[in-house]
Protein backbone atom coordinates (compact mmCIF):
# COMPACT_ATOMS: atom_id res chain seq x y z
CA UNK A 1 0.00 0.00 0.00
CA UNK A 2 2.80 2.16 0.85
CA UNK A 3 4.59 2.17 -2.74
CA UNK A 4 1.18 1.94 -4.43
CA UNK A 5 0.37 6.00 -2.70
CA UNK A 6 3.96 6.88 -3.01
CA UNK A 7 4.43 5.99 -6.51
CA UNK A 8 7.95 5.90 -6.73
CA UNK A 9 9.96 7.65 -10.31
CA UNK A 10 13.52 6.16 -11.35
CA UNK A 11 16.08 7.95 -9.27
CA UNK A 12 13.87 9.57 -7.00
CA UNK A 13 15.08 10.45 -3.06
CA UNK A 14 13.45 9.11 0.32
CA UNK A 15 13.44 10.27 3.67
CA UNK A 16 12.08 8.02 6.45
CA UNK A 17 11.49 10.05 9.61
CA UNK A 18 10.95 8.14 12.77
CA UNK A 19 12.75 5.67 10.97
CA UNK A 20 13.51 3.32 14.50
CA UNK A 21 15.51 0.46 13.92
CA UNK A 22 15.00 1.44 9.94
CA UNK A 23 12.75 -1.79 9.06
CA UNK A 24 10.93 0.63 6.38
CA UNK A 25 13.93 2.32 4.93
CA UNK A 26 15.64 -1.09 4.17
CA UNK A 27 12.69 -2.28 2.86
CA UNK A 28 11.72 1.04 0.49
CA UNK A 29 15.45 0.71 -0.52
CA UNK A 30 14.35 -2.59 -2.78
CA UNK A 31 12.00 -0.76 -4.28
CA UNK A 32 13.47 3.22 -4.71
CA UNK A 33 16.66 3.74 -6.82
CA UNK A 34 17.00 7.11 -5.61
CA UNK A 35 19.03 7.89 -2.44
CA UNK A 36 17.55 6.56 1.04
CA UNK A 37 18.08 8.14 4.53
CA UNK A 38 16.21 7.19 7.78
CA UNK A 39 16.42 8.91 10.49
CA UNK A 40 15.57 8.76 14.39
CA UNK A 41 15.86 10.46 17.36
CA UNK A 42 16.79 7.07 19.28
CA UNK A 43 20.54 6.66 19.21
CA UNK A 44 20.10 2.82 20.30
CA UNK A 45 17.93 2.43 17.29
CA UNK A 46 19.70 4.62 14.70
CA UNK A 47 23.00 2.51 15.81
CA UNK A 48 20.90 -0.37 14.69
CA UNK A 49 19.55 0.31 11.66
CA UNK A 50 23.09 1.33 10.47
CA UNK A 51 24.06 -2.15 11.69
CA UNK A 52 21.30 -3.50 9.42
CA UNK A 53 21.71 -1.33 6.80
CA UNK A 54 23.07 -1.51 3.59
CA UNK A 55 25.23 0.99 0.85
CA UNK A 56 21.78 1.78 -0.64
CA UNK A 57 21.02 2.93 3.30
CA UNK A 58 22.07 5.89 5.19
CA UNK A 59 21.01 6.88 8.61
CA UNK A 60 21.17 9.92 11.41
CA UNK A 61 20.25 11.03 14.60
CA UNK A 62 17.62 13.64 14.13
CA UNK A 63 14.59 14.87 15.62
CA UNK A 64 11.29 14.88 13.44
CA UNK A 65 10.27 18.34 14.63
CA UNK A 66 13.39 20.19 13.32
CA UNK A 67 14.50 18.18 10.15
CA UNK A 68 17.81 19.10 9.59
CA UNK A 69 17.97 19.41 5.98
CA UNK A 70 16.73 22.27 3.51
CA UNK A 71 13.68 22.92 1.47
CA UNK A 72 12.44 20.35 -0.99
CA UNK A 73 15.34 18.03 0.06
CA UNK A 74 13.95 14.94 -1.02
CA UNK A 75 11.28 13.41 -3.59
CA UNK A 76 9.25 11.50 -1.07
CA UNK A 77 8.73 11.32 2.61
CA UNK A 78 7.69 8.56 5.12
CA UNK A 79 6.94 8.31 8.64
CA UNK A 80 5.59 5.73 9.88
CA UNK A 81 3.76 5.98 12.87
CA UNK A 82 6.13 8.47 14.49
CA UNK A 83 3.22 11.16 15.04
CA UNK A 84 1.73 8.90 17.45
CA UNK A 85 4.75 9.36 19.93
CA UNK A 86 5.40 13.09 18.98
CA UNK A 87 4.47 15.63 21.67
CA UNK A 88 4.05 18.46 19.07
CA UNK A 89 2.34 16.46 15.71
CA UNK A 90 1.94 19.39 14.14
CA UNK A 91 4.86 20.69 14.03
CA UNK A 92 6.55 17.12 12.53
CA UNK A 93 4.28 17.40 10.16
CA UNK A 94 5.21 21.20 9.07
CA UNK A 95 8.40 19.49 8.43
CA UNK A 96 8.06 16.50 6.63
CA UNK A 97 6.08 18.56 3.93
CA UNK A 98 8.79 20.97 4.18
CA UNK A 99 11.65 18.66 3.09
CA UNK A 100 9.01 17.13 0.92
CA UNK A 101 9.96 17.91 -3.23
CA UNK A 102 7.01 15.73 -4.39
CA UNK A 103 4.92 12.87 -2.62
CA UNK A 104 4.80 11.95 0.87
CA UNK A 105 3.16 8.91 3.04
CA UNK A 106 2.02 9.52 6.91
CA UNK A 107 1.41 6.47 8.71
CA UNK A 108 -0.86 6.70 11.96
CA UNK A 109 -2.70 4.43 14.55
CA UNK A 110 -6.49 4.37 14.31
CA UNK A 111 -8.20 4.95 17.12
CA UNK A 112 -11.70 3.28 15.11
CA UNK A 113 -10.00 -0.25 15.26
CA UNK A 114 -9.77 -3.62 16.72
CA UNK A 115 -6.19 -3.04 17.22
CA UNK A 116 -6.89 -0.37 19.24
CA UNK A 117 -9.10 -2.36 21.06
CA UNK A 118 -6.52 -5.25 21.36
CA UNK A 119 -3.74 -2.78 22.52
CA UNK A 120 -4.56 0.95 22.48
CA UNK A 121 -6.71 1.34 25.60
CA UNK A 122 -5.85 2.68 28.86
CA UNK A 123 -2.48 4.26 27.79
CA UNK A 124 -1.51 1.03 25.11
CA UNK A 125 0.21 -2.00 26.03
CA UNK A 126 3.59 -3.37 24.89
CA UNK A 127 5.39 -1.00 21.91
CA UNK A 128 1.54 1.03 21.66
CA UNK A 129 2.09 2.65 25.20
CA UNK A 130 1.97 5.84 24.97
CA UNK A 131 0.69 6.10 21.89
CA UNK A 132 -1.93 8.99 20.14
CA UNK A 133 -4.60 7.13 18.49
CA UNK A 134 -6.00 8.87 15.30
CA UNK A 135 -9.19 9.17 14.30
CA UNK A 136 -9.46 9.61 10.04
CA UNK A 137 -10.98 12.81 10.68
CA UNK A 138 -7.98 13.97 12.81
CA UNK A 139 -5.28 12.32 10.55
CA UNK A 140 -7.23 14.94 7.85
CA UNK A 141 -6.69 17.75 9.88
CA UNK A 142 -2.98 17.30 10.09
CA UNK A 143 -2.64 18.79 6.86
CA UNK A 144 -4.87 22.03 7.19
CA UNK A 145 -3.05 24.94 5.98
CA UNK A 146 -0.29 22.98 4.65
CA UNK A 147 0.94 23.48 0.85
CA UNK A 148 -0.84 19.97 -0.18
CA UNK A 149 -3.20 18.82 -2.40
CA UNK A 150 -4.59 15.32 -3.08
CA UNK A 151 -5.25 13.72 0.36
CA UNK A 152 -5.70 10.20 0.14
CA UNK A 153 -6.61 8.46 3.01
CA UNK A 154 -6.50 4.30 3.66
CA UNK A 155 -6.69 1.45 6.05
CA UNK A 156 -4.96 -1.38 6.75
CA UNK A 157 -5.01 -4.65 9.23
CA UNK A 158 -8.54 -4.34 9.75
CA UNK A 159 -8.17 -7.64 11.34
CA UNK A 160 -5.10 -7.68 13.40
CA UNK A 161 -5.39 -11.25 14.46
CA UNK A 162 -3.21 -12.71 12.10
CA UNK A 163 -3.51 -16.02 10.50
CA UNK A 164 -4.91 -17.36 6.70
CA UNK A 165 -8.40 -16.34 7.65
CA UNK A 166 -7.06 -12.70 8.35
CA UNK A 167 -4.91 -12.61 5.59
CA UNK A 168 -7.90 -13.68 3.27
CA UNK A 169 -9.92 -11.37 4.51
CA UNK A 170 -7.31 -8.19 4.58
CA UNK A 171 -7.41 -8.87 0.87
CA UNK A 172 -11.00 -8.63 -0.18
CA UNK A 173 -11.59 -5.84 2.07
CA UNK A 174 -11.08 -2.35 0.53
CA UNK A 175 -8.22 -0.15 2.38
CA UNK A 176 -11.19 2.83 1.69
CA UNK A 177 -12.95 0.99 4.81
CA UNK A 178 -12.03 3.19 8.19
CA UNK A 179 -11.31 0.54 10.43
CA UNK A 180 -8.18 -0.50 9.89
CA UNK A 181 -5.55 -0.59 12.64
CA UNK A 182 -3.23 1.40 10.61
CA UNK A 183 -4.04 4.81 8.92
CA UNK A 184 -2.04 6.49 5.79
CA UNK A 185 -2.60 9.41 4.59
CA UNK A 186 -0.74 10.39 1.13
CA UNK A 187 -0.50 13.24 -0.96
CA UNK A 188 1.42 15.65 -3.19
CA UNK A 189 2.92 19.51 -2.37
CA UNK A 190 1.96 22.21 -4.28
Amino acid sequence: MLLSVLQPRAGESLLDVGCGTGFFTRELAGRVAGRIIGVDINNEWVRYAVQKGSSRTTYAVADARMLPFPKDSFDMVVSMATLCFIKDPLVAMHEIVRVTRRRFAIGLLNRKSLLWVQKGRKGGRGAYHGAHWHTVGEARSLFHGLPVRDLLVRTAIHLPTGGAASAFFERIIPSSFPTGGFILVSGEIN
